[in-house]
């Protein structure tokens, strides 16, 4: 299995977010656009103008995270709009089967994200209809931040119930991903890492990318849970 990585424009040039974008395109796997209303989380950060823009100018596949209220009217217009992933958040949602319908319904896949607060065991029936888990690592609202260690285990725990069931289902992590931390979310369970300062803010982001994809790979290949 491949892993995947995911930049964050968040931590771009937005004054040259095209270029940005167009830079690292041959490098990445999806781009990862966070979207921020000032409600769910305290920060507010892209909508579906940009979003609709990215998809005119860019070949990459888009993740729309949404950290935003309202996920059941909201989410499926991402879809809509050519977002091949929408991920919400459980935390933010008052009906998930609602929002993951209308997700899939609209063609995308279907991402639901998870706060560090948010136990696992308070989601597990949900994962037989996700696309993706995305554990957080950070409290969502700003890039950044320190990694939270303390969330592997929710992340191991996770792949366990992934085996257990035979689920098709993988998991995503996200907050102070880079090239400290990324071996040690792949031999967790992870398989999709979002990175935003560890790519953008390099000399070379293209490479950035490139470098964290051997690391998590080689990890990958050598965890437990892939038999390594």
């Amino acid at each position: 299995m491949a892993v995947s990585i995911n930049p964050s424009i968040l931590s771009s040039d937005l004054a040259n977010l095209g270029d940005e974008v167009k830079g690292i395109e041959d490098a990445c796997d999806y781009l990862h656009v966070d979207v921020m209303d000032y409600q769910f989380v305290p920060n507010l950060t892209f909508g579906m103008p940009i979003v609709e823009r990215l998809l005119e100018i860019v070949e990459t596949p888009i993740d729309a995270h949404l950290m935003i209220e309202n996920p059941e009217r909201w989410a499926p217009q991402y879809a809509e709009a050519g977002c091949k992933s929408v991920t919400f958040h459980y935390e933010a949602a008052k009906d998930p089967g609602q929002v993951i319908a209308g997700i899939r319904t609209a063609g995308g896949l279907v991402g639901m994200g998870i706060k560090p607060g948010t136990r696992l065991e308070t989601v597990e029936e949900l994962l037989p209809h996700l696309d993706m888990l995305l554990v957080m690592t950070v409290e969502p609202g700003f890039s950044g931040q320190s990694f939270m260690a303390d969330m592997l285990g929710k992340v191991k725990r996770a792949r366990e119930i992934i085996g257990r069931d035979d689920l098709k289902l993988a998991i995503q992590v996200d907050g102070g991903v880079g090239a400290k931390t990324i071996e040690q979310c792949a031999d967790a369970g992870a398989d999709i890492f979002v990175a935003g300062h560890a790519v953008f803010r390099t000399e070379n982001p293209a490479k950035a990318c490139s470098d964290l994809r051997a690391l998590a790979q080689s990890a990958h290949d050598k965890s437990w849970w892939c038999g390594g």
